[in-house]
């Protein structure tokens, strides 16, 4: 406690820091997996190689992509524009069967319902399809958070610093405070990942609490 007490400030620039990489690629990787769950939903045959191919790529050792990304990108080693699109990618590879699943789920009679008032495919998908789909995609969100965050942490062994540098700093001196204080850190932060999500979700699906009243 005293060593934590001690290192406020430096955790929480690490939080933030910790946040900003885990974070925005959730963002982002939503934003790429729509398009993609949505084509594997609508062409059947485009269905398997979406979903096996972005599967794939959760698959990648997450250093091995730390490293090679800056000669991929032409970043330097440290720019934490290599976490960002690490973590995007692996965000997307979680995401694109949720999405899939999410649009799947849908009642065909509410698409046709859809049809019947007039609804042309896009504008059934953005204020019918991904309404009803939200809370699948939620899930998938909320998962999608808690790795990020994980994996996030070894970015700390090629020294872009997060709250893993906790992690390197305490083994490196065979101290644990620092350790200890940064798992706890991670946890609070996918705790708090969790709860944005989940009030996002609600606020974005007011007929389900209506649905239970």
């Amino acid at each position: 406690m005293d060593w934590f007490t001690s290192h406020l400030d430096d955790v929480w620039r690490l939080l933030v820091i910790h946040a900003y990489l885990a974070g925005l690629p959730l963002v982002l990787g939503l934003l790429v997996a729509l398009p993609f769950g949505w084509l594997a939903r609508r062409f059947s045959w485009a269905y398997p190689p979406l979903i096996i191919g972005t599967g794939l790529l959760y698959t990648l050792p997450s250093l091995a992509v730390f490293i090679l990304l800056p000669g991929i990108l032409h970043t330097r080693i440290l720019d934490p524009v290599n976490v960002l699109v690490a973590m995007t990618v692996y965000t997307v590879a979680l995401l694109v069967r949720t999405v899939a699943d999410g649009l799947g789920a849908i009642p065909e009679d509410v698409r046709l319902a859809a049809n019947a008032m007039g609804y042309r495919p896009v504008r059934r998908l953005l204020g019918v399809e991904l309404p009803l789909a939200v809370p699948v995609i939620s899930a998938g969100l909320r998962v999608a958070a808690v790795s990020n965050v994980s994996i996030v942490s070894v970015a700390a062994i090629i020294g872009v610093e997060q709250l893993g540098s906790l992690f390197t700093d305490g083994f490196n001196r065979a101290f644990f405070a620092p350790i200890v204080t940064g798992i706890l850190a991670c946890g609070v932060l996918a705790l708090l990942f969790d709860v944005i999500i989940v009030v996002v979700t609600r606020l974005l699906t007011p007929w389900t609490r209506a649905r239970a009243a």
